[in-house]
């Protein structure tokens, strides 16, 4: 699992013009809670939180809050991130404490490896979820579920529960979705599909 160090500072107020001043100043305005205790008002520097989560683990990496405030030494992950949507410059992020003897919901991406063998057959591999919700504890969070390919042909389906986990790590559900699929050309497709309404 990847930990960061974020340095953060108190603020007292909020509000847009607060926020505002802060931006002009080089800082975002930012929140941090956890279960029991009050949200507080924080100040972070764009490039350091930049920084804390250019890791394998991007948003799921555990960060340790440093700086003269009171949740110094408090363990938190990224929860929501706004980004100006022209000039892409963090505007506010949210962070939420953990507690690490606590199992945590996070969302983790999806990563192939291999190449399938309907793929070398000409066929296309679609992943379908890119990304599965996992819950276990926050140093078990995976850095990607992992899932090898080779030996999907055309037509072929992995479905969630075909995947074999890391230990400690479950992905909640109830229906048996598909994950990954490789489906075959889509002239082949078509064909098959108008040879179905001749028929």
């Amino acid at each position: 699992m990847a930990n960061a160090e974020l340095k953060i500072s108190q603020r007292d107020q909020s509000g847009k013009g607060v926020a505002r001043s802060l931006r002009r100043q080089g800082m975002i305005p930012a929140v941090v809670y956890g279960r029991g205790l009050t949200p507080a008002n924080i100040a972070v520097l764009p490039r350091d939180l930049k920084t804390a989560i250019s890791t394998e683990a991007g948003w799921n990496t555990l960060i340790t809050l440093q700086g003269e405030t009171e949740y110094a030494g408090k363990v938190v992950i990224l929860k929501d991130l706004q980004v100006d949507p022209i000039r892409r410059d963090y505007i506010h992020a949210d962070f939420q404490i953990i507690d690490m003897t606590h199992k945590v919901h996070v969302m983790v991406p999806v990563h192939t490896v291999g190449k399938s063998a309907g793929e070398k057959s000409g066929g296309t591999l679609q992943v379908i979820r890119k990304e599965l919700e996992v819950y276990c504890l926050p140093n078990a969070i995976p850095g990607a579920i992992e899932i090898d390919v080779a030996a999907l042909e055309i037509g072929d389906v992995i479905h969630i529960n075909d995947l074999t986990l890391p230990a400690g790590v479950e992905v909640p559900h109830e229906a048996n979705f598909t994950v990954i699929t490789c489906v075959g050309h889509k002239s082949e497709e078509s064909e098959e599909a108008a040879a179905e309404t001749e028929e």
